[in-house]
């Protein structure tokens, strides 16, 4: 699982690493010292959990995990209890008070591992039998069959996708990342958090959009060079 931690004080973000890097199922991404720092970083990057502590300047810990994306786990760090129900309104896996317990902090992990795990299997539920040419994709109670060709491109849209083709859009309930996962990436290209693109449709380009029927479609700066480098790579 791909982390942060989100702390103002220099020596708990040295300590919950500490305890990150003693658990090999985490990978710990990056650390930030204000709520701010880490709501940009999450915009381009996908993040599946966060330790994240509450008091801090600005925007504090219970008004940032409102407004994060919903397949990204939380488990609070803080030296507060009074905090413990303000947690369970935004779904937190845990709530660890300072000093953390290594016993304690593990248990939370390994719960948020579990729920990560579902929410996964959630994902792949809605796409069975990705194959060379085509996939079959749950909307609406149904199995559709999708050919991977007449795909234009994926737009992500809170916890469901959105795959739009010349004649149809269908939209079933998936995280942008796990189907990206699921598709060829030298024919599918994510240019930005939200979307996904088919390469063989592209009409036309330039530095900061995609041009693809009569869609616009923006390229995101954390993947400008990656699109570049593919769209190239046979050129």
């Amino acid at each position: 699982m791909k982390c942060i931690i989100v702390d103002d004080e220099p020596i708990a973000r040295k300590g919950v690493k500490k305890l990150v890097d003693q658990i090999s199922q985490l990978e710990l991404l990056d650390s930030f010292n204000s709520a701010e720092a880490a709501s940009e970083y999450i915009q381009t990057t996908d993040v599946d959990l966060i330790f994240l502590d509450i008091q801090m300047p600005g925007i504090n810990g219970i008004e940032f995990a409102r407004s994060i994306p919903k397949h990204t786990l939380i488990i609070f760090t803080t030296a507060y209890s009074e905090y413990a129900l303000d947690s369970y309104e935004v779904d937190a896996i845990d709530y660890l008070v300072k000093p953390i317990d290594p016993a304690k902090f593990r248990k939370a992990v390994d719960k948020a591992i579990t729920y990560h795990s579902l929410l996964l299997e959630e994902d792949k539920k809605n796409v069975e039998n990705v194959e060379d040419e085509c996939i079959f994709v749950k909307s609406d109670r149904r199995f559709f069959k999708v050919n991977l060709k007449d795909i234009l491109f994926i737009e992500g849209l809170k916890d469901y996708v959105i795959i739009q083709m010349e004649e149809q859009r269908l939209i079933t309930r998936m995280n942008v990342k796990n189907i990206h996962d699921l598709l060829p990436k030298n024919i599918f290209l994510r240019i930005n958090r939200s979307y996904i693109v088919n390469r063989n449709h592209i009409d036309s380009f330039d530095n900061n959009d995609v041009f693809i029927k009569k869609h616009e479609i923006a390229i995101g700066n954390s993947y400008r060079d990656a699109f570049f480098g593919e769209l190239m790579k046979n050129r």
